[in-house]
């Protein structure tokens, strides 16, 4: 992918997004590696003057994952000086083949807004952006060094999903449609980073009101087999 001739974008103005998926019990988030630096970062990117805020994240969050239908929400500002780092934009520019002086508006001072995207690992299709060599996912705990203030962006974004773990209903975008019970309690806990009791779970769940029981999982003894479960409002499919 080649980065087109710079549009008209909103001046100062970024967005960065800090993208959780889940797999193998562990809580993870896309990281990309720019070209030719070993130096890695959140996906990104910048506002059209024409274009509203959340298109153009959901644009940029399409653009490396290939999903539309993505649950995003906006956490944060981030305005610190420490985020404003001419020298290594301006290696990031050079080592992907692109000119300073058509792209030097890239070295001003940004301010980002941060949003986090919760979505189903198994249906994304990895594409790196003009800037990078690779995309991929990173566990929450085994991230490498991040440039600019992105380590505090995901920090803090993990902290704003575990406040709102039941108003996001995570598992809803993080797991297949019909899941056990059992699998509802690890994305949690993962999320959560600590181990939670069971039964008390399990009734809390119940209780909210969010979930649909269906059939039980076919597989091993029946009478052992746990049920299968589904979001409300979700379909049967």
């Amino acid at each position: 992918m080649r980065l087109d001739p710079p549009p008209a974008f909103l001046p100062h103005l970024a967005y960065d997004s800090v993208i959780f998926g889940y797999s193998d019990l562990k809580l993870k988030i896309l990281v990309m590696e720019y070209h030719r630096t070993n130096w890695f970062a959140l996906p990104g990117g910048f506002v059209g003057v024409d274009e509203p805020l959340d298109r153009a994240v959901r644009r940029g969050l399409y653009e490396r994952t290939g999903l539309k239908d993505i649950f995003l929400r906006q956490f944060q500002t981030f305005g610190s000086l420490e985020r404003h780092d001419p020298a290594a934009m301006r290696q990031i520019i050079e080592r992907s083949g692109y000119s300073v002086d058509d792209y030097g508006w890239m070295l001003d001072r940004f301010v980002s807004i941060g949003y986090y995207a919760l979505i189903d690992f198994r249906s994304v299709h990895l594409r790196p952006d003009a800037l990078s060599d690779s995309i991929g996912w990173y566990d929450i705990d085994r991230l490498p060094p991040l440039l600019f203030d992105h380590a505090k962006m995901v920090e803090q974004a993990l902290a704003t999903l575990r406040q709102n773990l039941e108003a996001n209903l995570v598992g809803k975008n993080l797991l297949p449609g019909r899941f056990t019970m059992k699998e509802l309690q690890l994305v949690y806990e993962a999320i959560l980073g600590e181990p939670l009791p069971r039964s008390s779970f399990q009734r809390k769940m119940l209780a909210s009101g969010h979930l649909r029981r269906h059939e039980k999982l076919q597989e091993g003894k029946a009478h052992k087999a746990p049920y299968l479960y589904s979001f409300t409002g979700e379909s049967d499919s």
